[in-house]
C-alpha cells in the first residue's frame, strides 16, 4: 500500500465520526419521498386566462384591508407560464415529488356545469412535465380556492350542497388526470379554512362575528366554522368512497387529507394545562382526523359544543371511518397550551377557541418558546416534529403519515440586498433541525412516516401576509420578472439530497 492511499485511508477514517452525526437522504427508509410544495392561488396567477372561473380569493383580495401589503394572487410568481423553468429548478434540486393543487375553476369556471377544457389540457400537460423530468405529482384537489359562482349561488361551504358538487369535481380530476396522478389530496388545511374563514374573518371568505374583529359585515363565529367542517368532512368521505370504487384498482393510487397542526406543549405541569394542551389537539387535528379513524368528533367537542356541533348519521360515519390511506401533516410550530379561566375572553370571542378552553400562545411570560421566524406564528422548535409524530402513532395505531407541509419564511424587506436575502442560514438550521427530529421518530421511535415536503420551492404570494413573507428556497425578485435565484438553503438541500 503507497503512502497516498494510506494516507486517504486515515482521513476517512477521521472523517466518518464526523459525518455519522449528519443527516442525508440515506438516513431515511428506502422509498421516503422528499418533494417540495405549492397552492394553485399562491403560484398560478392568469387568473383570467385558459377559461379560468373567479374564486373567493379573487374577490377578497380586490377589497382593502383584506391583505397586509394591498396585493392579490392576480400574478401572484407566475408559474402558470413558467412551470417548465420551475420544473427544472425542482429537478436540479433532486426532488422526488412536487406537490401542488389544481384550481376548481380552471376545470369548472362556475363549480358545476360544462367542464373547461382548457384547464384539462394545461394540468394535463404540467403533470406530463413532471413525470418526463422523474418528479412525481402529488395533487390537491382544494387549496382554499373556491369557485366565486358556488359562494354566491348558495354560500359556498356553508351548504351541504358543497357535498355533491365537490364530489363531482373530485370524479372529473379522477378520471382526466388519475392514470397519471398517484397520491392524492382532497383537502389542504380544512381546520384553517373553518377557522380563518369563518371564525376569525381573516381569510376568504371573511366570515366572523367575534367582538375583535370589527371588519366581518356578515358571520357567526359560534357555529359556521363546525357547519363548513362538517361538510368538508363529508366532502372527502365522499370523493374517497368513488375513487375506491371507481378508480383506485386501475389506477392504483392513494388518498388523504393535509391537516395543518400545531404541537401543544402544556404551559405549566398542572392538571388543568395538561388537559388544556390535549383539548387544543381536539379543537384542532381531533376535529377532523377522530371522524376519519373513529367515526365520530372527539368527547371534548361533543360535550363542550353541544347542539351547535353537527352531528354524522350512522352512513355518513360509516363513510368517514376508514377514507384516509394515509394522513398529511403541515407542521411548522409548536405553541404552549394554558387552560381558560376568563370569563370575559369567553363573552368576547363566543367561538371556537372559547369552546376549546385552551388558550394557545408562542410564549411562557415574556419568553418566547423558540427563535422566530417572520410570521409572528412562526418559532423555530424542532422537537415538536418528533413529539407531533409520537402522539399520532399512539393515539390512531401508527397510520401511514406524509409530511405535507414544513417550511420558515424571511421577511421581504426593501432595504435588504439580494446577496444577503439569499443567504437563508435560519431556514437552513430550521430544516436540518426538523429533520433530524422526524428522522429520530422513524428510527428510534418508530412513527411509520413516507415522505417529506418543503414549503415552499419558491417565495410566494402569502395570504394574509401578502408578499410580505418569503417561504422559498427559491427566492423570486418581484421587480424583475419574477426571475428566481438559489437560496443557500437550495445548495444544503441538493447536498442532503444527493447522499
Amino acid at each position: 500500500m503507497d503512502v497516498t492511499a494510506l494516507i486517504m485511508i486515515l482521513l476517512a477514517l477521521l472523517w466518518q465520526p464526523c459525518f455519522s452525526d449528519q443527516i442525508m437522504r440515506s438516513s431515511f427508509p428506502k422509498g421516503f419521498v422528499f418533494g417540495t410544495a405549492s397552492s394553485s392561488y399562491q403560484y398560478e396567477g392568469a387568473v383570467k386566462e385558459g377559461g379560468r372561473g373567479p374564486t373567493i380569493w379573487d374577490k377578497f383580495t380586490h377589497k382593502s384591508w383584506n391583505i397586509h401589503d394591498g396585493s392579490n394572487g392576480d400574478v401572484a410568481v407566475d408559474q402558470y407560464h413558467l412551470y417548465n423553468e420551475d420544473i427544472k429548478l425542482m429537478k436540479d434540486l433532486g426532488v422526488d415529488a412536487y406537490r401542488f393543487s389544481i384550481a376548481w375553476s380552471r376545470i369548472f369556471p362556475n363549480g358545476t356545469g360544462l367542464i373547461n377544457q382548457a384547464g384539462v389540457d394545461h394540468y394535463n400537460t404540467f403533470i406530463n412535465a413532471l413525470l418526463a423530468n422523474g418528479i412525481q405529482p402529488y395533487v390537491t384537489l382544494y387549496h382554499w380556492d373556491l369557485p366565486l359562482a358556488l359562494e354566491d349561488r348558495y354560500g359556498g361551504w356553508l351548504d351541504s350542497q358543497i357535498v355533491e358538487d365537490f364530489a363531482v369535481y373530485a370524479d372529473t380530476c379522477f378520471q382526466k388526470f388519475g392514470d397519471r396522478v398517484k397520491e392524492w389530496v382532497t383537502f389542504n388545511e380544512p381546520h384553517t379554512v373553518a377557522m380563518t374563514g369563518y371564525d376569525l374573518g381573516i381569510h376568504a371568505p371573511g366570515r366572523c362575528s367575534i367582538f375583535l374583529h370589527l371588519l366581518c359585515k356578515s358571520g357567526n363565529s359560534s357555529t359556521e366554522p363546525y357547519i363548513v367542517a362538517h361538510n368538508m368532512i363529508n366532502a372527502h368521505a365522499i370523493a374517497a368512497k368513488i375513487y375506491r370504487r371507481r378508480y383506485k384498482v386501475a389506477q392504483k393510487g392513494s388518498i388523504g387529507v393535509a391537516f395543518n397542526v400545531i404541537w401543544f406543549e402544556p404551559l405549566t405541569n398542572s392538571t388543568s394545562d395538561i388537559e388544556a394542551a390535549q383539548r387544543a389537539q381536539d379543537f384542532q387535528l381531533g376535529w377532523f382526523l377522530d371522524p376519519m379513524m373513529f367515526g365520530d368528533y372527539p368527547e371534548s367537542m361533543i360535550s363542550r359544543v353541544g347542539s351547535r356541533l353537527p352531528r354524522f348519521t350512522k352512513k355518513q360515519s360509516r363513510l368517514v371511518k376508514g377514507s384516509l390511506d394515509y394522513v398529511g401533516i403541515n407542521h411548522y410550530t409548536t405553541f404552549y397550551a394554558h387552560n381558560i379561566k376568563s370569563k370575559t375572553i369567553n363573552y368576547l370571542l363566543k367561538d371556537v377557541v372559547a369552546d376549546s378552553g385552551a388558550l394557545t400562545l408562542p410564549f411562557k411570560g415574556f419568553k418566547p418558546i423558540g427563535e422566530r421566524a417572520n410570521s409572528i406564528w412562526l418559532y423555530l422548535v424542532p422537537k415538536g416534529m418528533r413529539s407531533l409524530m409520537n402522539y399520532i402513532k399512539e393515539k390512531y395505531d401508527n397510520p401511514p403519515v406524509v409530511i405535507t407541509e414544513n417550511g420558515m419564511d424571511d421577511g421581504n424587506s426593501m432595504f435588504i440586498s439580494i446577496k444577503n436575502a439569499l443567504n437563508d442560514q435560519k431556514r437552513i438550521r430550521y430544516h436540518e433541525g426538523y429533520l433530524s427530529n422526524l428522522l429520530a421518530s422513524i428510527k428510534e421511535d418508530g412513527c411509520n412516516v413516507k415522505g417529506y415536503f418543503v414549503w415552499s420551492l419558491l417565495d410566494n404570494w402569502e395570504w394574509a401576509a401578502g408578499y410580505t413573507s418569503r417561504f422559498g428556497l427559491y427566492f423570486v425578485d418581484y421587480k424583475n420578472k419574477l426571475k428566481r435565484y438559489p437560496k443557500n438553503s437550495v445548495k444544503w438541500f441538493s447536498q442532503f439530497l444527493s447522499n
